[in-house]
Order: structure tokens, then C-alpha cells, then sequence
């Protein structure tokens, strides 16, 4: 498989995670309705079932692909994606409906975990963060359409339709999966499937500085976006009303991470990780917190262009953090990339998504307690940076770095 096919399967197997959370943003309203959910507030929990699915499933796929290797994983995680979309559609309750999106998100888990651990079998260093800004750029595309996409299928059917649409897009990618991509794991670093060698890898990764902290700090950071995600079509529609505007609106902030992914791919071979995330992490603090002082100034929801100013710029600071401090906190753990990542995803993902659904439920009309939790979230990520790094940003611990 050549490169750029490489790149597209992984930021296609990424890209399903993304789906399916972002394409169904505009149905929420009409899924709430549906099966009688009366306060909006819970419509939320539509996304952070998954999200809790998607995070708790990953502590069991990386010591799976560290001992069976990366293809059969994964391929069954893609069947059990595929089995929970098409099982929404005949959902006949919020709560059978909740169940199966934690399913679909267990499913989910296996395209993140094994996918970084495939990234990290065939590359290191900054190799590593290069390819992954490539397939975060891919990958961030989907915030792009897949909201204007959902607002499409309403036009022609119900909210079941949208999950019809994502079982056969999981399907065309597990084919290509199936088809074309080899086994990845070097023999040589296979591991045990025991509870002391589990156990022993978890041990590795949290005793180390760099991962760990790394790790926190990009929970803090998923925590906001997150929180976004959860109440984006109550700020969008319900404060600015724009309707069925809200997926434009969406897809111009997620460009903006697009964008700041593509720069990190071309930026990273010459700068360094750290040169990079460490920037962009102090451009997130002062972004956010000129964001919070505005928004605190007036007794009035801000200008629309404005806020979507400020969130842009954020969300682009924050294309230019991800896949480096991803890379970051797997760069040490080569050797247990399986393992790591699973430990990682598990600490990012069931974080970010308590945060966030904290942030979501304390939505009260206004867009204050999102944006004072953008700043919260940023100090306490540049607080274990610099614990991570031992008070010094910007310092390459060597040329690969």
C-alpha cells in the first residue's frame, strides 16, 4: 500500500468516530421529539452515550492488537459499528436508543485505538506527527459536511435515515479494510494477552511523565470541543437562530482545524512538535481568554461574526495541538503501541466527554459557561505541559522531536 492510500484508510477508519457524532447534530431536535425526550438539555446524552462507549472500549483493544494483532480487531470492532447503526434505526425507546449508541461507540473505539497503533508501527518521531496532521486534516473534514450532510437527509426522510447512512459508510470502509490493508504488528513486539502483562503495560505507560501528563492536558483540551459538540445546536440555533444555517456555521469552524491541521503537516518537519503545540497552546489560552472577557462585558449575546470569529480562532489553535501532543505522548512507547494507545484514548476520550457533558449540561441560554470553560480547560493544559516538560517550552529533547 502506498502512502497516500495509507493515509486515506486511516483517516477514513478516524473519519467513522467523527461521523458518528457530527451527522446527527441536526437531528437531535427531531430524535428528542420522536421518542419523547422533554427536556433539551438530554438530548445531549445521545452524544456522550458514545462518547463513554467510544472511551471505555479502548482500554481492551490495544492489549487485543498487542496480542492478536491489528486487522482482526479491528475488523470486528468495525462489525459491531455496523450492527449498531443499522439496530438505531428500530429503535423503539431514548433509552434502547442510548444503549445502542454506547454500542456503536464500544464498536467505534477499535478505528482510534488500532488505527494510531498501526500509525506508530510504521512510523516515529516526526514522520509520525506528519502523517497523522495529514489524516487529522482528512479526518477533520468530516466536521466539514457531515452536519450539512444529516440536514440533507432530513429533506428525504427521518432521523433513522441518518444512521442508515452511517452503516453503509462503515461498510464501504471495513470492505477497503478487508481488501487492502496487511498486518502491521512486528511479530517481535507481540505481548501476552494476560492480566499481568495487561497490567504491567498500563503500569508503563502511566509512570511515564511525558505520556501521562501529554495525555491530561489533551483530555482538558477534547473537553472543550466536547462540550461544543454537545450544545452546539442549542448555541447555534438556539441563541443566534440560524436554523437550517447551523451546519455551515459548524462547517466553517472545523475548516479552520483543517486548515491548522494541513500547516502542521508541513510546518512539523522543519519546526518540531513542541515548537508547534506549545505555540498554539499559548495562542488557545490568550484566544479564550479575550473570548470570556467580551463575553462577560455585555449583558447581550455577542455580534454572531464575532463569536464565530473568536471560536474559529481557537478551534484552530486547537488543529495545531491535537496530533502533536497525540504524537507526544506515543512517541516514548513505541515498543507497547497498542497498549499505550488504549490507556491514552481511554484517559482522553472518557475525560474529555465527562467534561464536555459537564460543560453541555450547564448550557443556560447563554453562550458563558462554554466559553469560560474554553479558558479553564487551556490553564490547566499549559499546567501539565509544563510539568510534562519541567517548566521549559519550546525545548526539542532531541532533533527528531
Amino acid at each position: 500500500m502506498g502512502k497516500v492510500e495509507f493515509i486515506a484508510m486511516m483517516a477514513a477508519l478516524m473519519a467513522l468516530n467523527a461521523l458518528a457524532i457530527d451527522i446527527m447534530l441536526p437531528g437531535l431536535q427531531q430524535i428528542g421529539e420522536s421518542l419523547g425526550v422533554e427536556n433539551p438539555n438530554h438530548r445531549q446524552y445521545v452524544v456522550s452515550a458514545y462518547l463513554f462507549g467510544f472511551g471505555v472500549s479502548q482500554l481492551f483493544y490495544g492489549p487485543i492488537s498487542d496480542r492478536f494483532g491489528r486487522r482482526k480487531p479491528l475488523l470486528i470492532g468495525l462489525g459491531i459499528y455496523i450492527l449498531s447503526a443499522i439496530a438505531v434505526i428500530f429503535v423503539p425507546s431514548f433509552a434502547g436508543l442510548l444503549f445502542l449508541r454506547f454500542a456503536q461507540g464500544i464498536g467505534s473505539a477499535a478505528t482510534r485505538v488500532i488505527s494510531i497503533s498501526i500509525v506508530r508501527d510504521v512510523f516515529g518521531g516526526r514522520a509520525m506527527a506528519e502523517v497523522m496532521s495529514l489524516i487529522m486534516m482528512v479526518f477533520m473534514v468530516v466536521p466539514v459536511v457531515a452536519p450539512g450532510t444529516g440536514q440533507v437527509i432530513l429533506l428525504f426522510g427521518n432521523w433513522h435515515l441518518i444512521f442508515a447512512v452511517i452503516a453503509v459508510a462503515a461498510l464501504i470502509v471495513t470492505a477497503w479494510v478487508a481488501r487492502r490493508l496487511p498486518e502491521t504488528l512486528d511479530p517481535a513486539d507481540m505481548r501476552p494477552f494476560t492480566v499481568k502483562s495487561v497490567l504491567a503495560g498500563f503500569l508503563i505507560v502511566m509512570t511515564n511523565r511525558l505520556a501521562l501528563c501529554y495525555t491530561i492536558a489533551s483530555t482538558f483540551i477534547f473537553g472543550a470541543l466536547f462540550g461544543f459538540i454537545n450544545s452546539a445546536q442549542q448555541v447555534y440555533v438556539g441563541i443566534y437562530g440560524l436554523g437550517a444555517m447551523f451546519p455551515v456555521a459548524f462547517a466553517a469552524v472545523a475548516l479552520f482545524m483543517s486548515l491548522a491541521a494541513f500547516l502542521n503537516s508541513r510546518w512539523v518537519g522543519r519546526l518540531g512538535m513542541r515548537r508547534l503545540s506549545h505555540a498554539a497552546l499559548l495562542g488557545f489560552v490568550t484566544v479564550t481568554f479575550l473570548w470570556l472577557m467580551v463575553q462577560l462585558l455585555s449583558d447581550t449575546p455577542m455580534p454572531f461574526l464575532l463569536f464565530l470569529a473568536f471560536f474559529a480562532l481557537a478551534m484552530f489553535q486547537f488543529g495545531l495541538i491535537a496530533s502533536n501532543f497525540n504524537s507526544l505522548a506515543m512517541e516514548p512507547l513505541g515498543h507497547v503501541a497498542g497498549t499505550a494507545s488504549s490507556v491514552l484514548g481511554f484517559m482522553g476520550t472518557v475525560g474529555g466527554a465527562i467534561i464536555g457533558a459537564s460543560i453541555g449540561q450547564a448550557f443556560n441560554g447563554t453562550a458563558t459557561p462554554m466559553v469560560a470553560s474554553f479558558f479553564v480547560v487551556s490553564v490547566i493544559g499549559l499546567f501539565f505541559v509544563l510539568i510534562a516538560e519541567k517548566g521549559k517550552l519550546f525545548q526539542p529533547h532531541n532533533p527528531r522531536v
